[in-house]
């Protein structure tokens, strides 16, 4: 009883720290969940329509496009530049699609997989133009072709483990690739649906493809007589701040933005190689010749030299060197050499000696059987059994198919090996199908198998070149970098304010440049590549105006940049401020325009304007009401001369009226009509065509409407 008491007495207290402590729990519990949600906004790439994508999600689409790319090319990588490339197309076509699939399903459109089976059979597609599936004597897509392989890949993936792993993974790659090319044609389907659909919409007629045919066919010349703005003095012109103000709300749509834009001030310096740096290289340019002069082991006397073109064990064509190589070699004899000499055009010094010219082959067809078996023993004895077949007349094809393979026919041309590492064996089988005459079969052992090879045609015989090539930049040494990176620092920690950059930059020998409107999806700072962390910093909500960024080593590891936030234009319509330039100019314009047409409101011929002082003459020759003149003499296109001249009659003089470079009048000469005759169809199918144009502006409209938010700055 006494410590139920006691409980009672405490009984507010323990209250309060029970409701404390539940209140930790739920705080606690929130926290996390603020915090797990955070770090999952921070893993979004994008967004369309709310629908977030993550940047594991964007890899994985930029990984299968890749492969796609590696696959159709025959690289084994992609460099930076081209990874970029491919990411904003990757980009662009995630976006398209979503904007696609949000309308099409409010509209009910759908793509079923007997329309893609139809498509497939019907070949027409220049998606499948782009496969390996093809006809060989139309060249066309084969839809049997692709039925053979799924088959045969359905096949061999029963018995992979008897399948060499170069042969299966190049079929697990053209599987990959075609499941690629189904889900593209699926995509392009519904688009095309949609855009029909739109199309429909944008109903023509007899009445609009009739006058767009008058308004194309009908042609007046004309003299023209005008009196450029330039004639004004701006300082003769007043501008009120009502007039910047009535033009911006006039104008105002133009000046809408899709996604923010920022303005910079940066400092981009290149490293440059130093007196000292250059002579170090003629050292070791000379050493090498001489070396190459005296013979010895050349792969690895180029491979030493630092020299950016390997040795090849292969003869080479010209198209696999550089243009200032190749302008060389066919000017030089067997045994000759090229002293080290300097190209400015990737700033190099050279040395070429050419062993050896040769004719060979640019292009083999071939096909093969890959023999596999438990061990050598058996691998041999089945190659042999498969030679003799050969040579008793049995059917290439048929016996591939016996061992589960096409024995298809492909092309081996010089591109696909020129310039590749390869070991001894794969070495030995290039120089073994490149010489062997056409309709001829041999077995090419390798270590792990062998392969049965049939040369079925030879084509484009060309010189080739044994030849040692070293190629070596001018680069600067450790040293010339660390001066720089010094004395970069210095100026950066001298001058900590953009006031005091502005003032010393010039200085002390460092460009101050700058760049408006900068977006976030253009990768880049200045041009310069690997300038990633610069773009994070300056879209970095953190980042305030004014604000000066750290020193980033960007570029091939031979820039260094420092930038500085001047401006932020948010997402929206831009600022009067913003515009100011802009709004003066087209105000300018403007009263410009008023007072050259009061000065010519008595104006009755072109004589009357040409005793304005500063006023030009010209005549302008076919001028239609469907597209706009061109005047040589403002050096402008005035649609409006093209409007005013289609309904001036012909010795009637019309102005004044405001262009965009002047005040113009006119005198129309001859009205003409072009010999083209008026055919109904094709006004449809013109008209048809400008609808389309209409409708792919429509994206814009979709893309706004969507709420499409990239973050891609933030991970690549």
């Amino acid at each position: 009883m006494a410590t139920l008491q006691k409980i009672r007495n405490k009984g507010p207290l323990l209250v309060i720290v029970i409701g404390l402590a539940l209140f930790a729990f739920i705080a606690e519990e929130a926290m996390r969940s603020i915090q797990s949600a955070s770090n999952e906004s921070r893993q979004q790439v994008g967004e369309v329509y709310g629908e977030h994508i993550s940047v594991h999600e964007f890899q994985n689409l930029v990984d299968e496009y890749a492969e796609v790319v590696k696959f159709t090319t025959g690289n084994s990588a992609l460099n930076d530049e081209q990874l970029t490339q491919l990411r904003d197309q990757v980009w662009n076509t995630y976006v398209n699609n979503q904007l696609i699939e949000h309308e099409a399903e409010e509209l009910g459109l759908t793509v079923t997989d007997a329309e893609i089976q139809a498509i497939i059979t019907e070949g027409n597609s220049p998606i499948l133009a782009q496969t390996p599936f093809r006809n060989e004597q139309t060249g066309r897509f084969d839809a049997n072709i692709l039925k053979k392989f799924l088959t045969d890949y359905e096949g061999m993936k029963a018995q992979s483990g008897q399948i060499p792993a170069e042969y299966m993974d190049y079929y697990n790659n053209l599987y990959k690739f075609w499941m690629f090319i189904e889900k593209s044609l699926r995509q392009n389907a519904l688009a095309q649906k949609y855009q029909v659909l739109l199309g429909k919409a944008m109903l023509g007629n007899k009445v609009v493809d009739k006058a767009a045919f008058e308004a194309r066919t009908n042609e007046s010349d004309v003299l023209m007589a005008a009196i450029p703005y330039s004639t004004i003095n701006d300082s003769d012109v007043k501008i009120e701040e009502s007039d910047l103000k009535a033009k911006y709300d006039e104008l105002k749509e133009r000046f809408k933005q899709t996604a923010e834009s920022r303005d910079i001030k940066f400092i981009d310096i290149q490293v440059k190689a130093s007196a000292a740096d250059k002579a170090a290289l003629d050292k070791e340019m000379a050493e090498t010749a001489t070396a190459l002069a005296e013979g010895g082991d050349i792969a690895k006397i180029v491979r030493e030299s630092g020299s950016v073109i390997n040795y090849s064990q292969l003869p080479v064509s010209r198209s696999f060197f550089p243009a200032d190589i190749a302008a060389n070699l066919d000017s030089m004899s067997a045994g000759q050499m090229k002293s080290p000499y300097y190209n400015a055009g990737d700033n190099t010094m050279n040395i070429i000696k050419l062993f050896a010219k040769v004719s060979a082959p640019d292009s083999v067809e071939l096909r093969q059987i890959q023999v596999a078996g438990a061990d050598m023993t058996a691998i041999q004895k089945t190659a042999d059994s498969i030679m003799t077949a050969l040579n008793s007349g049995v059917a290439f094809d048929s016996i591939a198919k016996k061992y589960n393979q096409t024995g298809e026919k492909t092309w081996l041309t010089s591109r696909n090996y020129e310039g590749a590492t390869m070991d001894a064996q794969n070495l030995d089988f290039i120089k073994t199908v490149t010489n062997m005459p056409v309709n001829t079969t041999k077995k090419i052992d390798f270590t792990q198998g062998c392969i049965i090879v049939q040369v079925t045609d030879r084509r484009a015989m060309i010189d080739k070149y044994d030849v040692a090539v070293v190629k070596c930049p001018i680069e600067f040494s450790k040293e010339t970098y660390a001066k720089a990176y010094n004395d970069f620092s210095h100026f950066i920690a001298s001058n900590q304010t953009q006031k005091d950059i502005e003032a010393n930059a010039l200085k002390s020998g460092y460009n101050l440049q700058e760049r408006k409107d900068l977006f976030s999806n253009e990768h880049y700072v200045g041009g310069v590549s690997n300038t990633r962390e610069a773009m994070r910093w300056i879209f970095n909500d953190d980042t305030e105006v004014g604000d000066i960024s750290p020193l980033y080593e960007c570029g091939d590891n031979d820039h260094m940049l420092v930038a500085i936030l001047t401006g932020v234009h948010p997402e929206g319509y831009r600022t009067m401020e913003d515009m100011r330039e802009y709004l003066t100019r087209e105000v300018m314009k403007d009263k410009k325009a008023e007072m050259l047409t009061a000065k010519l409101a008595q104006a009755k011929s072109l004589a009357d304007v040409m005793k304005e002082k500063g006023a030009v003459s010209d005549t302008i020759k076919h001028v239609t009401f469907g597209a706009s003149a061109f005047v040589m003499k403002t050096g402008a296109s005035e649609p409006m001369l093209s409007a005013v001249a289609s309904k001036t009659a012909v010795n009637q003089f019309a102005g004044p009226f405001k262009g965009n470079a002047g005040v113009y009048a006119i005198q129309v000469t001859a009205k003409n009509k072009t010999g083209e005759k008026f055919d109904a169809q094709k006004e449809e199918m013109q008209q048809e065509a400008l609808n389309m144009r209409a409708i792919s502006r429509f994206a814009g409209e979709l893309y706004e409407k969507a709420g499409v938010k990239d973050n891609r700055y933030l991970f690549f």
